[in-house]
């Protein structure tokens, strides 16, 4: 949405979420429309409001991170699940893919699990 300056709602939102738990397993897809702040209708993740939260405290440093040094990440694996985030916020284009495959990336998927269709902690739709 624009406001009559021409600049951006920080709320506007319109994501597409495709989730897969497993290689060759079934793909979920969600949806999450807001408008002012507020989930709007076509909004088909479990806990709306819970997933923009998560975007409110996050979405920036996760969909455009700043440029900086290497991070450092623990060698772990959380396990094979994959999203794909395409879309707008913030006026911006949004293509963001989330895997579970070491600690940085696992961390990056908690913080942002209601988007992705679970719970904060989950791995992944329910």
């Amino acid at each position: 949405m624009t406001d009559p300056t021409g600049t951006s709602d920080p709320h506007d939102v319109d994501l597409s979420i495709r989730l897969t738990e497993a290689p060759g397993a079934a793909e979920f897809s969600f949806r999450l429309v807001a408008d002012g702040g507020t989930a709007a209708p076509g909004s088909t993740l479990p806990d709306p409001a819970a997933a923009l939260e998560s975007l409110r405290q996050h979405g920036e440093e996760v969909f455009f991170p700043q440029p900086g040094p290497p991070k450092l990440c623990t060698q772990q694996y959380g396990g094979p699940q994959v999203a794909v985030v395409t879309g707008r916020y913030l006026g911006r284009e949004v293509h963001s893919e989330f895997s579970r495959t070491d600690g940085c990336q696992i961390a990056r998927w908690r913080a942002m699990a209601p988007l992705l269709g679970g719970t904060t902690g989950a791995t992944g739709a329910v």
